[in-house]
C-alpha cells in the first residue's frame, strides 16, 4: 500500500491517475474530504501538524510519496516544512514503511537559502531514520506559467529576473511518472533505493524563449518585463512580504543567472523510458490554465 502525500497538488494531481491506471494499492492523505472525493481513489483526511492523524494515514502503509508545499515566506525561524516532513517520516518509521520517495529541489545543499537548505536538513533526516529513500530533486516547474501568481505583471507582461541564462524546467508530469515507476514496482523492490535523481526538461529555456513559446500559443505577442534581482526583491517587499525572503529570493535569482539550473539530465528517460515533455507540448496541454492565470494577473 502506498500513501500519496500532497494529493491535489501540482505533482500529486498527475500522480494519483497514473497509480489508479497501474492498479497498485494506494491511499491519498489530503487536508480536506471534498477535494479528497474528488480524485476517485482511496483517501483519508489528515494534516501534517497532526501527529494522530499521520498515524491512522499510515496504517497498512509500505510505501510513501512524501511531497508538502515548499518554502513559506517566513520572518526568520524554521521553515514549517521541515517540521511537517520530519514528523511525517517518523510516522512511517513508527508504522513500519519500507520506503519513502521523497520530493525535494535541484540544488539542495547544506546552508541554502529557502527550499534548498530546508529540503537538505529534511534528506538528512530521512537518510538517518533507517527508511529505505530515494530523493528527486527536480528543477523548477513548467506549471509556474500557468498560476499566474508572480509570473505575469498587471499588465500581462512576463517577470524574469535571471536575465539570458538558461532554466531546464520541468513539467510536473514527468516528475509524477518518475514517482510511479519508482513506488509502484514489487514491496520488496530496490530499483532506485539509496539513490537522488536529478529531474529535468528536454533543454534549457531563456526568458526570450519562454516568451516567444507563451506569445505562440496564446496567439499575440506577451511582453519581457526583465527585472534585476534587486528589482524583484522590491517589488516583494512592496507586496507585504518578509524583507528576509525578499533577500533570499534576490539572491537565488543571481545564482540562476549564472546559469546554475541550465544543465540537463537524463533522468526522465532513465525512470519512465521516455524522453521528458518539451515546454510547447506543455503548454499546447495548458492553454486554457494559462489563459486563466494571465486573467487572473491582469484582472
Amino acid at each position: 500500500m502506498i500513501l500519496v502525500t500532497g494529493a491535489t497538488g501540482s505533482i500529486g494531481a498527475h500522480l494519483v491517475p497514473l497509480l489508479l491506471d497501474r492498479g497498485v494499492p494506494f491511499r491519498a492523505l489530503v487536508r480536506d474530504a471534498a477535494r479528497g472525493r474528488a480524485l476517485g481513489c482511496d483517501h483519508v483526511v489528515g494534516d501534517f501538524d497532526d501527529p494522530g492523524s499521520l498515524a491512522t494515514a499510515m496504517r497498512g502503509v509500505d510505501r510513501l510519496f512524501l511531497n508538502t508545499p515548499g518554502a513559506q515566506p517566513v520572518s526568520g525561524g524554521e521553515q514549517p516544512m521541515i517540521r511537517r516532513q520530519r514528523a511525517a517520516i517518523d510516522a512511517a518509521r513508527a508504522a513500519g514503511v519500507s520506503r519513502v520517495v521523497k520530493v525535494s529541489v535541484r540544488h539542495a545543499h547544506q546552508g541554502g537559502r529557502l527550499a534548498e537548505g530546508a529540503h537538505w536538513e529534511i534528506e538528512q533526516y530521512l537518510k538517518a531514520s533507517g527508511l529505505g529513500w530515494t530523493i528527486l530533486r527536480p528543477g523548477p516547474f513548467m506549471q509556474n506559467f500557468v498560476t499566474g501568481a508572480g509570473t505575469f505583471t498587471a499588465e500581462g507582461g512576463l517577470v524574469g529576473a535571471y536575465g539570458d541564462a538558461g532554466v531546464s524546467y520541468i513539467d510536473c508530469q514527468d516528475i509524477a511518472a518518475c514517482a510511479a515507476a519508482l513506488l509502484s514496482g514489487a514491496p520488496s523492490g530496490t530499483a532506485g533505493l539509496g539513490e537522488t535523481h536529478v529531474l529535468t526538461g528536454p533543454r534549457a529555456l531563456t526568458h526570450a524563449d519562454v516568451a516567444r513559446e507563451i506569445s505562440a500559443v496564446l496567439g499575440r505577442p506577451v511582453p519581457r518585463v526583465d527585472l534585476s534581482p534587486d528589482e524583484l526583491a522590491a517589488t516583494l517587499r512592496s507586496q507585504g512580504l518578509p524583507a528576509g525572503f525578499a533577500a533570499d529570493v534576490a539572491e537565488l535569482c543571481r545564482e540562476v543567472a549564472t546559469g546554475s539550473l541550465a544543465a540537463t539530465t537524463t533522468a526522465v528517460r532513465e525512470l519512465t523510458g521516455r524522453e521528458p515533455r518539451a515546454f510547447a507540448r506543455f503548454l499546447a496541454d495548458n492553454a486554457g490554465a494559462l489563459r486563466d492565470g494571465l486573467l487572473a494577473a491582469t484582472g
